[in-house]
């Protein structure tokens, strides 16, 4: 396993879908690995691929208290979101520094491939809840700023520029 870089924006990748990954092989279980220990290594809570420049629907999401619980996904897929919704400070380390309050839904329910390729479905709520919606954003091309409205988020981006610079 291997801490891998981080993509940071504006890197295109990051705003352009992930390929569908399809059959769960020795290759998927190497990034998941490589994801994991990146994940660890920042320390967050989770982790899509195209974050450290792998273009495929893989995320790992580990929200627990005591660590190494941490859940591979394969494609996932948004089934079911609650009505109820809950603001977070979120945060990515594509864009280090920057964090903002998003509005998610506070329950979710998620199908997606497991490491053993069987088609699973899990409910998630909290700190879970907002981590699986978070990766599934990245997987389709989303960072957390692009759920801000937009004076909001070229606000932030253009802080975070100008701090870079």
């Amino acid at each position: 396993m291997t801490a891998r870089p981080i993509l940071l924006w504006p890197d295109r990748r990051l705003g352009a879908a992930a390929d569908p990954v399809g059959e769960i092989d020795d290759e998927v279980r190497a990034v998941w690995d490589d994801m994991i220990e990146t994940m660890e290594a920042m320390p967050g809570v989770g982790l899509a691929a195209p974050q450290i420049g792998v273009m495929r629907a893989l995320a790992v999401v580990d929200a627990s208290g005591e660590r190494g619980r941490a859940i591979r996904m394969a494609d996932p897929k948004l089934l079911e979101a609650s009505a109820e919704t809950k603001p977070w400070e979120e945060a990515s380390p594509c864009l280090p520094g920057v964090v903002a309050k998003v509005v998610r839904p506070a329950k979710v329910r998620v199908a997606w491939t497991d490491e053993t390729g069987a088609r699973v479905r899990g409910a998630f709520d909290g700190l879970w809840a907002v981590s699986v919606q978070h990766q599934i954003d990245h997987l389709e091309g989303r960072l957390f700023v692009d759920r801000l409205s937009r004076t909001k988020r070229e606000m932030i981006l253009k802080k975070y520029r100008k701090a870079r610079a």
